[in-house]
């Protein structure tokens, strides 16, 4: 009778094991899991057989056979009204990374990207994508969709965009804290409309700042980099994150948005610039570190937007010629130039005159050391930053504010598809928690997370926290709800309803061509 009992109870849990199995392969990518999470589902049930090495670890076709299929090639079409009016950044990295038409009617542009999750998700490069209308993505295996811009994070370069489709072939996210200077890597991506392309090189160096990210701001317009810029972190001040890693792997135009591989071919980094006098290959790429990527991503993925942590305060890099000029003796370190009123450092007791030099106990010699750390935080996180003050070390536990002053940013409707018209609206949404549902006495709605510049909701300026209550009379609740409103548009008209964030009714219809 026990054995009976104990067959039974062995079956039950047998079953239930099953049972639960099936539940994690039948929900397996839920909309709430991270990249990470959908990543360790993929691998556990996608157990490849490893290509063998002949030559040892200088043979990398297990890396190229591992990271090639999950690299795209993006082609984007904007209007001569959204790209038409480029700054120094965006024509910067037009030479470097994009193919791009005469300056008349609509213009088009290429890069690479790199699918991180089985069911679409891809990240690329922010200036690949931020004035796309049209994007056009075609996988290693010839297939094409169409995608639509997620999110955006400037002050990365980073964006996160989405095709429809399961089960693509996806890079293993490695740990670039992991990676060392003479380590072998791989680039891999779509340099002059030459798909699938490998190449090999070094990691030449890490924790780069080349300031190339907001270099439209202020700067020598005689950099090979494009124009420099002021280091800086706080709200109000310029918020560029930089720490790339620098490799001599060759990188070309359309390499951009395309992997950074190590020899197990595990994602370390997004290319995303090189360093050229002539705009092709002189020896000097640089990717943004995969680790720092992730906490981009995966924000973009659930708040629609980046929550970025500041410390609140400006600096500037130490070295000899600085400190004569400051007329002190330390030559490393970030001199404190100014302090946030307010602000986590401020509130911390950090003043104007301070010299950073460690944080989190790891010493500091230049902005990309700082700012890295910063950037994989979240607003409300506690940091532990040492500095010298008159001659003496002083830590402090400097809690990370918000940015105050989120960005707004801009185009009229033009579109052919979905996926165009959705790129075009430029924004990112996030779902309406049940208190804001109270606030602003609807039953169902998004918010509004983010804007981006020449785009319908800039233009017509509905701002970050808009609630977005119904497309064409029907009710928002997700993006999914928003694709659904905007697909096979019947009038050619696109009425979007809301409340501005002061609880404003608005009511605003466009006109779709």
């Amino acid at each position: 009778m026990k054995k009976i009992g104990l067959t039974l109870l062995t079956a039950f849990v047998g079953g239930a094991l099953a049972l639960g199995a099936y539940k994690v392969i039948e929900n397996k990518y839920s909309d709430n899991m991270s990249f990470e999470e959908k990543q360790k589902v993929y691998f556990t049930s996608n157990k490849s057989t490893p290509v063998v090495s002949s030559t040892g670890s200088l043979d990398f076709t297990e890396a190229a056979a591992a990271a090639t299929p999950a690299v795209v090639y993006i082609r984007t079409t904007y209007s001569s009204e959204s790209g038409g009016k480029q700054d120094q950044l965006e024509q910067m990295f037009g030479d470097m990374f994009g193919q791009r038409a005469p300056q008349r009617g609509p213009q088009m542009a290429s890069g690479s990207g790199v699918i991180i999750s089985p069911d679409g998700y891809i990240v690329t490069n922010n200036h690949v994508v931020e004035k796309a209308d049209k994007i056009t993505v075609a996988t290693n295996d010839h297939r094409t969709f169409q995608a639509k811009v997620i999110g955006t994070d400037p002050s990365t370069d980073l964006a996160l965009i989405k095709i429809s489709a399961n089960d693509l072939p996806i890079i293993k996210l490695g740990n670039s804290d992991e990676t060392r200077v003479g380590e072998w890597v791989l680039a891999v991506g779509n340099p002059f409309n030459l798909t699938s392309t490998v190449t090999a090189g070094i990691i030449s160096a890490k924790g780069r700042n080349i300031g190339i990210i907001g270099s439209e701001d202020n700067g020598d317009d005689d950099s090979p980099f494009g124009r420099t810029r002021n280091q800086q972190s706080g709200p109000k001040l310029n918020k560029a994150i930089e720490s790339f890693i620098q490799t001599d792997a060759a990188i070309n135009p359309g390499n951009s948005g395309g992997a950074l591989v190590n020899t197990k071919g595990e994602l370390v980094g997004i290319n995303a610039a090189i360093a050229s006098h002539t705009g092709s290959y002189e020896g000097y790429g640089f990717a943004i570190p995969v680790n720092l990527a992730k906490k981009v991503l995966n924000d973009i993925k659930k708040y629609g937007t980046v929550k970025r942590g500041f410390v609140g305060v400006s600096f500037t890099e130490l070295n000899p010629d600085v400190a004569q000029k400051l007329n002190i003796t330390n030559n490393n370190g970030l001199y404190v130039n100014d302090v946030v009123p307010g602000g986590g450092a401020e509130q911390a007791g950090i003043k104007k005159g301070d010299i950073i030099a460690k944080v989190e106990g790891t010493p500091v010699y230049e902005s990309s050391d700082l700012q890295e750390h910063v950037g994989r935080m979240q607003p409300g996180d506690k940091l532990n930053i040492t500095v010298l003050r008159d001659g003496k070390e002083k830590t402090f536990a400097v809690t990370l504010k918000a940015d105050a002053t989120p960005t707004s940013n801009r185009t009229a409707v033009v579109s052919k598809s979905a996926e165009e018209l959705f790129n075009k609206l430029g924004a990112s949404f996030q779902p309406l928690s049940s208190a804001e549902k109270a606030k602003f006495h609807v039953n169902s709605g998004v918010k509004v997370a983010q804007v981006r510049p020449g785009r319908v909701f800039d233009n017509f300026e509905i701002p970050v926290g808009s609630v977005i209550t119904s497309i064409n009379k029907q009710p928002i609740n997700s993006v999914a709800d928003i694709d659904k409103a905007i697909t096979n548009l019947r009038n050619g008209n696109l009425v979007i309803s809301g409340y501005y964030p002061d609880g404003t009714n608005f009511n605003n219809m466009f006109q779709v061509q």
